[in-house]
């Protein structure tokens, strides 16, 4: 425990029924497992249902590419620290076909070198989107040539459903998957 006040994950071998149909279909899904942010879901399971499957969708299914995809995600973990995210991506963003020097430089806040323009654009509609401010027209317009404005909405709904993940995350004294607590400097 870290000493500071957290939510208690749901205990999967004592959950109610309703909360047991979700982390079935969960595990019965393409993550094969009910943990991170879905686990904590759970104490709501309506919410855990919607969220997980919107999640489903946003990963596999969005017409930005699974690359893209994995570079926003990382983008949003290192913007809120979130090393659960972080932890569980970068795999997945690699294999996927990021550089593994982009993600070293998110990873170490800086600014990556960028040999493709939809990566670059990506990252940058990311930034704008998670400083609080407008996707500058510049950015949005160079978006929606490449990723259609369908992309650029489903970028955008990645980024909040990342950012919520991220939150409830937050709120979770959670070990990533091999018992550590960090993984971002």
């Amino acid at each position: 425990m870290s000493g500071r006040e957290t939510i208690a994950l749901p205990d999967l071998d004592n959950l109610t029924p309703e909360q047991q149909k979700i982390a079935d279909a969960v595990a019965a899904g393409p993550r094969g497992v009910v943990r991170g942010p879905v686990r904590a879901w759970l104490h709501s399971p309506e919410l855990a249902d919607i969220a997980q499957r919107l999640g489903e969708f946003l990963r596999w299914r969005t017409v930005i590419g699974q690359r893209i995809a994995e570079l926003v995600i990382l983008t949003t973990a290192r913007h809120y620290s979130c090393h659960y995210i972080w932890f569980n991506h970068l795999p997945m963003a690699l294999k996927a076909g990021l550089d593994p020097q982009i993600a070293e430089a998110i990873k170490n806040r800086n600014a990556p070198d960028f040999a493709r323009e939809e990566e670059a654009v990506a990252y940058r509609f990311a930034r704008e989107a998670l400083a609080g401010e407008r996707v500058s027209d510049a950015t949005l317009k160079k978006a929606k040539a490449l990723f259609s404005e369908r992309g650029v909405v489903e970028m955008g709904a990645l980024i909040a459903h990342y950012h919520s993940g991220a939150i409830v995350l937050s709120l979770a004294d959670i070990d990533l998957p091999d018992g550590t607590k960090t993984c971002l400097p």
